[in-house]
């Protein structure tokens, strides 16, 4: 059975307490006056999180939701201080963003292996009475008390990490698209919606060029306002350099390319400006469906007269999907001169 796909969870963390700090006087034999001698509490455990590369979803938090981390324990005479509370680690996938539930204030973004966040500290220890001693107060009796730990509820949202973002209507074919070009095996069957969670791939052009691919959901209108599936996964292609517009052209007297292709650009501005200004490529699919092949040359013209770069495959017979690939490599290489020029520039 598949694991179900999670990608937005709230939870509630809470550092530990700090241990207080001990009351106490030496008392040896030999030094009936020894003086204080109170050692100080332990801090309190934090709570963090790790990106790890071995999680795809926010599975793990979808039922545990409150995690503490462990008190300090207090400090003990002989000056000796009390052990530190024990951390929590919570692994999150890569890509994972952490928000102040309470504010929606951004905490961290976990886009790298291994990288940690603190999301609740951990209070400090008391001080014992050693540290109280003055020339005029020479056994004192109090100690500082624990402070308390962090708390706050979190919400963890994740957004998938790829290079190239596949959108399009519901049964563009994006699915067999992307079990063409990677070895992912998402559900492909011919009825809307067929894909319910975002899909990742990689494809392995030669042993030096790897690009990961990420296929949406299909968008329909108003899928900004909540319509559909779509609006549900678009946080998962902000993060891509690229968007393969994937439309079907098999016939295009129910179904006008263009019309299908604004609709989806229109939802993607209405959800957020910058996601629609990402660079996109056209894909034209079914093309084994299509009876007059001339048609493709007036998209083409259509598109290029647009701005955007057309290319026509058949994802289900495999024709033209060569050519799609140094396509993708090549605009991808693009798009990172271009990214490096302007960050050089100062822009």
């Amino acid at each position: 059975m598949r694991e179900p796909f999670v990608d937005r969870v709230k939870i509630f963390v809470k550092g530990g307490k700090g241990g207080d700090g001990a009351v106490a006087f030496l008392r040896e034999k030999f030094r009936p006056k020894g003086g204080p001698a109170g050692g100080d509490g332990g801090k309190g455990g934090d709570v963090i999180l790790v990106a790890t590369k071995s999680k795809q979803t926010l599975l793990d938090f979808k039922y545990k939701r409150h995690f503490r981390a462990g008190n300090g324990q207090h400090g003990r005479g002989k000056n000796q201080k009390g052990k530190d509370g024990e951390d929590i680690i919570l692994y999150v996938p890569v890509g994972t963003v952490v928000k102040d539930a309470a504010t929606g204030k951004v905490l961290c973004d976990l886009v790298k292996e291994g990288q940690r966040c603190v999301v609740a500290k951990g209070g400090k220890g008391g001080r014992g009475n050693a540290h109280f001693a003055t020339p005029t107060n020479q056994a004192p009796r109090y100690a500082e008390k624990g402070e308390e730990g962090e708390e706050r509820w979190v919400i963890l949202e994740l957004k998938l990490i790829a290079d190239v973002g596949i959108i399009g209507l519901p049964n563009a074919g994006k699915s067999t698209l992307l079990s063409r070009l990677t070895k992912a095996k998402p559900k492909v069957a011919d009825y809307p919606f067929t894909t319910i969670k975002p899909n990742l791939g990689v494809l392995e052009l030669d042993e030096e060029r790897r690009i990961v691919l990420a296929d949406i959901p299909g968008l329909i209108e108003n899928a900004h306002k909540g319509a559909g599936l779509g609006h549900e996964f678009l946080r998962h292609i902000e993060r891509t350099k690229l968007l393969l517009h994937l439309i079907d052209v098999s016939d295009f007297r129910e179904k006008d390319p263009l019309e299908a292709f604004e609709l989806v650009n229109r939802e993607l501005k209405l959800y957020s400006p910058s996601l629609a200004s990402k660079p996109q490529i056209v894909v034209g699919n079914k093309i084994d469906a299509l009876r007059d092949k001339g048609l493709l040359k007036e998209l083409g013209k259509a598109f290029s007269e647009r701005g955007y770069k057309f290319t026509a495959i058949s994802a289900l017979t495999g024709e033209g999907l060569e050519e799609l690939k140094e396509l993708l490599w090549k605009e991808l290489r693009f798009v990172s001169e271009d990214e490096t020029s302007n960050s050089s520039a100062g822009l």
